[in-house]
């Protein structure tokens, strides 16, 4: 089991959740998030003002996967968030040691 954490631009969640609905993922976390990267932020012009606009809005989105649906999620992510500029985001994949569902007391993939 793996979990997969994308940082995304917010107006590309749907199409991300989308393409992993289509995968078979059967749920996600959604978080708002601010960051930056490359782009160190921009300036923005407001009443005659200039002022910088160090973080930018973002969306974390969360996914447990099985092992098997890795390689597959990460191409649905990647191909539905992109749009080619920069600030498109990153994906990160890590190991999950354990899940148990709560109400049920299932673990590990069944879990999921």
């Amino acid at each position: 089991m793996k979990m997969i954490t994308a940082i995304i631009k917010p107006f590309k969640l749907d199409e991300v959740r989308e393409a992993l609905s289509g995968l078979g993922v059967s749920g996600i976390t959604v978080t708002e998030v601010k960051g930056f990267g490359r782009q160190k932020g921009h300036t923005e012009l407001y009443r005659g003002a200039e002022y910088v606009v160090d973080f930018l809005p973002k969306v974390k989105v969360e996914a447990a996967v099985p092992a098997d649906l890795v390689d597959r999620a990460i191409e649905a992510i990647e191909a539905a968030a992109r749009t080619g500029k920069i600030g498109d985001g990153k994906i990160f994949v890590t190991s999950l040691e354990q899940v148990v569902r709560i109400r049920t007391g299932e673990t590990g993939g069944q879990a999921l």
